[in-house]
């Protein structure tokens, strides 16, 4: 038996909301059309279609293989990574004088260190990021602590250890047998991990310091991606800054831009000169002069690195320009396309009042042209005037040649003092109060 209540609740519920007739083309909105019309839709050309569509094409394709190397780009986030990473490198800065007050360590022996770092690094097949953080944390605690000779071996390898595994895969971290093994059993095993916590705490635990590494490969990826001869150069700069002490003072963004600005100008591609700063200019400075009087003494284990082919040989590159003479040269302004001049043309006068003198044929100020007399007078003749009407009323005056106009400006720039000093006759004419206000 059927239930009449219900049966007649929906077919009241059906007339009150009819049912809608389902789009053939799938669901349809109702949209509100505007007054105005749809939106002007922009037509491009087929060229520039298919040019942008290339482009978008390229893009992804390096943003893919920079996926590949680890290095993942977010554009909406990269203010405010750029942010964080300023604020980071002034909080895990060093300090080149406190260095220098170590009773002990002296700036010689920091080459020999580096070099053992390099080579152990190259060895192991480290990342790039984990060289600059180990010798970061080597000179924070060196900033903080007293280090006598015979720990200084072993504050590098901790901080090696510790950079390696906050930075690198677990199967490449050196264990500490390793490290014993690569300083000739020097140290004890448990003297590496009794300095691994000393260094930890003197530095309270602050590991995330923006390397000059991680600069370059952000500079290398925006606006364009630089071709991997020209990183492999700035690397290779990049990595001669660590050996000696004028260059601890710089943070590692403006060590970056250095390096890939000199790499830059040493591969032949144009340069960022809208980005280079003062600082950057200074670094770019100190390894030119560097190179340029001591490109023998680098350290071998840093050439013999970066001469294999993977490293696009950029050692070979650069020694081999130093020792040909070669330099940087700054580009202290911007070539801009010069004002077109206006020619002087003889040929036309340019007429005088009879009032003009002598002073005002000078070059200061250009003369206000009025109509020309050698038009027939007859049509501005007296009898078809009236005596208000003054303006037509022909003016006798001398014709002059015309005047070259001057691009500088004049000195006084002042008119007051100008016309005090530039044009004497008219306060003589005029009687001009000006000449004793200036006087």
């Amino acid at each position: 038996m059927k239930d009449i209540s219900t049966t007649s609740y929906r077919s009241s519920r059906n007339s009150a909301y009819p049912k809608k007739r389902p789009s053939p083309s799938g669901i349809s909105k109702y949209h509100k059309t505007s007054p105005l019309g749809p939106p002007p839709v922009t037509r491009r050309t087929p060229y520039s279609a298919k040019a942008a569509l290339l482009q978008q094409r390229q893009r992804q394709a390096q943003i893919t293989a920079l996926r590949r190397q680890g290095i993942f780009l977010e554009e909406e986030y990269r203010e405010d990574i750029r942010f964080y990473m300023h604020e980071m490198e002034r909080y895990t800065m060093s300090s080149s004088q406190s260095m220098d007050q170590q009773p002990e360590i002296r700036w010689h022996m920091r080459p020999c260190l580096v070099d053992f770092l390099v080579e152990i690094h190259f060895t192991f097949r480290l990342r790039p990021e984990t060289l600059y953080l180990t010798l970061n944390i080597v000179d924070r605690y060196v900033s903080r602590r007293i280090v006598y000779i015979k720990h200084y071996q072993l504050v590098g390898c901790a901080a090696l250890w510790i950079a390696a595994k906050f930075e690198d895969a677990k199967e490449r971290v050196p264990t500490v047998q390793e490290l014993a093994q690569i300083c000739r059993d020097t140290y004890d095993e448990s003297a590496f991990i009794q300095m691994e916590g000393h260094v930890l705490q003197t530095i309270q635990w602050t590991l995330g310091h923006p390397t000059a590494e991680a600069w370059l490969r952000l500079m290398c990826c925006e606006p364009s991606i630089e071709e991997e001869r020209v990183q492999h150069v700035a690397r290779f700069l990049m990595e001669i800054t660590l050996f000696h002490r004028e260059f601890i003072k710089y943070p590692p963004s403006s060590i970056a831009l250095g390096a890939l600005t000199l790499a830059l100008f040493l591969c032949g591609k144009p340069r960022r000169i809208f980005e280079e700063t003062e600082e950057c200019l200074e670094i770019v400075d100190c390894l030119d002069n560097r190179l340029a009087k001591h490109v023998n003494d680098l350290s071998e284990t840093l050439v013999k690195k970066y001469s294999y082919a993977f490293y696009s040989k950029a050692a070979t590159f650069v020694v081999q320009y130093y020792l040909q003479g070669g330099r940087f040269v700054r580009q202290s302004f911007i070539t801009l396309p010069m004002t077109p001049t206006r020619p002087s043309m003889s040929g036309a006068s340019t007429p005088m009042s009879a009032t003009t003198s002598v002073s005002d044929l000078s070059d200061d100020f250009p003369l206000t042209p009025t109509s020309p007399s050698s038009f027939s007078p007859e049509p501005f003749s007296s009898s078809f005037l009236s005596e208000d009407d003054k303006e037509n009323l022909p003016t006798t005056f001398e014709p002059v040649i015309n005047k070259q106009r001057t691009e500088v400006p004049p000195d006084h720039f002042l008119p007051h003092d100008f016309v005090a000093f530039g044009r004497p006759a008219l306060h003589h004419l005029n009687g001009s109060p000006r000449m004793t206000a200036v006087s």
